[in-house]
């Protein structure tokens, strides 16, 4: 029975994840397996890779046939150095110490390169991130002094437009009281002008009371002394009727 060393997809759309395992090469790509002995994620950058290297080297001894993709990847975590090398201690081109010195050296070697090449995407996103940074800093900036010059341009025109208003108000208050003004002053001008005139025509007027007084008091006087005469006429009248009836009555 062929056996190969195959990824089956899992994941979502656009984001998918594989699962390394060892199936039957007639059997559905994601179809049943008979061991599975790791994983592969390429959504990150560098790549995921989760490998039970002792299964791998084991299946591949025993002749399973990987992939191209599975190939690169059991390449990468130096799975086909190793076998190669088991190899050539079977054919005894080299020891078995020999062999485990290489790959060891390969494993430092391969370690440090993934190390630069972690440490380069790091301080590229680091760069990336400060130049994104740097640019929003300098957008922030100059929305806060836009918005600054807006709200100091609004200050400015409430300002200018409640002094216009108070002097508008100002204005419209001295024309108001201009006409009350002048009305006092021409009232109190009259009250001045009007007073010693006042005062005259009251004094003459006194006098005139005080002069028609004496008249009618001199008119009374005048009356009382006539009717005084008239009641003394009137006595006499009777004092020489009463001796004429006498002789009358003695002619009788």
């Amino acid at each position: 029975m062929p056996v190969k060393i195959r990824l089956t997809r899992h994941g979502r759309k656009a984001k998918p994840f594989y699962h390394i395992v060892i199936a039957d090469s007639r059997a559905p790509r994601d179809g049943r397996y008979i061991e599975r002995i790791g994983s592969y994620n390429p959504n990150t950058n560098p790549a995921t890779i989760d490998l039970n290297f002792d299964s791998a080297l084991t299946w591949l001894q025993k002749g399973a046939q990987p992939t191209e993709t599975a190939r690169a990847i059991l390449s990468y975590r130096g799975v086909m150095l190793k076998n190669h090398l088991l190899k050539g201690v079977k054919k005894g081109a080299l020891t078995e110490e020999q062999a485990q010195a290489k790959f060891e050296a390969w494993v430092k070697d391969k370690e440090a390169k993934i190390q630069t090449k972690v440490d380069g995407l790091l301080n590229k996103d680091e760069a990336a991130k400060k130049v994104r940074f740097d640019a929003e800093s300098k957008i922030n900036e100059e929305r806060a002094a836009a918005i600054a010059k807006r709200k100091s341009d609004l200050v400015a025109e409430l300002e200018a437009a409640k002094k216009a208003e108070q002097a508008e108000r100002v204005k419209e208050e001295v024309v108001e009281e201009a006409p009350k003004a002048e009305a006092t002053k021409e009232v109190a001008e009259v009250k001045v002008e009007d007073t010693p005139a006042e005062v005259e025509t009251k004094e003459e007027v006194k006098v005139e009371v005080e002069e028609k007084t004496e008249e009618v008091k001199a008119e009374v006087e005048k009356t009382e002394e006539v009717k005084a005469e008239a009641e003394k006429t009137e006595e006499v009248a009777e004092v020489k009727e009463e001796p004429k009836k006498e002789e009358e009555k003695t002619e009788e």
